[in-house]
């Protein structure tokens, strides 16, 4: 039975949302969107995660409702509904996080709050789920989401453990490697340490890509 339902999965239009989302139209290595956050939050690898959930819950419930409120919302005034439903999503998220999480919630700063800017929330809500039903559109807010969060993390994986030594705050680097004479890169603690590793990331997708459309 199992065997028979992955196929079927990989044909749904949720898998394609997923796959869109993580690969071809990744909304940081490809759309070029979010890259305000990926520079501030990726020090650590906490911050990342912790951001990466609080936008794909954002971006997930906000087409949610957005597309259950799709044929009631006024076309002259969408873009002031569609903000004032993010708004309220961040702003829940913000005090959940300073309730059950206030040292990284100091961390993040006003990022978490930034969330109602980030072009990939609005984006989706605008372009897909104002047209789309709402299962649809929570899946592609999901997808979208990950596609965000699997960049940052990876991005903030790379600078944390180039830049300190460390993954989620412990060390992960041997006592001898520095005895040896290894010292940690202080540029992946930078901001444009952050621009190359994503510069890395574009083109290895791009590169990806393209393999791939040649075969």
């Amino acid at each position: 039975m199992t065997r028979n339902l992955i196929p079927l999965f990989r044909r749904s239009q949720s898998f394609k949302a997923i796959v869109r989302a993580l690969w071809e139209a990744n909304p940081i290595s490809k759309q070029i969107l979010g890259i305000c956050s990926t520079l501030a939050v990726t020090v650590q690898m906490k911050t990342a995660l912790v951001m990466s959930i609080s936008l794909t819950l954002v971006v997930a419930f906000s087409s949610l409702v957005i597309s259950l409120m799709r044929h009631t919302i006024p076309r002259n005034i969408r873009i002031m509904v569609e903000v004032s439903v993010i708004a309220t999503l961040v702003i829940l998220a913000d005090e959940f996080l300073k309730a059950f999480m206030y040292d990284i919630s100091r961390q993040l700063s006003v990022f978490v709050g930034l969330i109602i800017t980030n072009c990939i929330v609005l984006g989706r809500a605008e372009g897909y789920a104002l047209s789309n039903p709402p299962w649809n559109s929570f899946v592609d807010g999901m997808a979208n989401g990950l596609g965000y969060g699997s960049v940052l993390v990876g991005v903030a994986f790379l600078r944390e453990l180039l830049g300190a030594g460390a993954l989620f705050g412990y060390p992960v680097i041997p006592a001898f490697f520095y005895e040896a004479g290894y010292m940690n890169n202080g540029l992946m603690r930078l901001a444009p340490g952050a621009f190359i590793i994503i510069g890395l990331f574009v083109w290895l997708e791009h590169t990806l890509l393209s393999k791939k459309k040649v075969r």
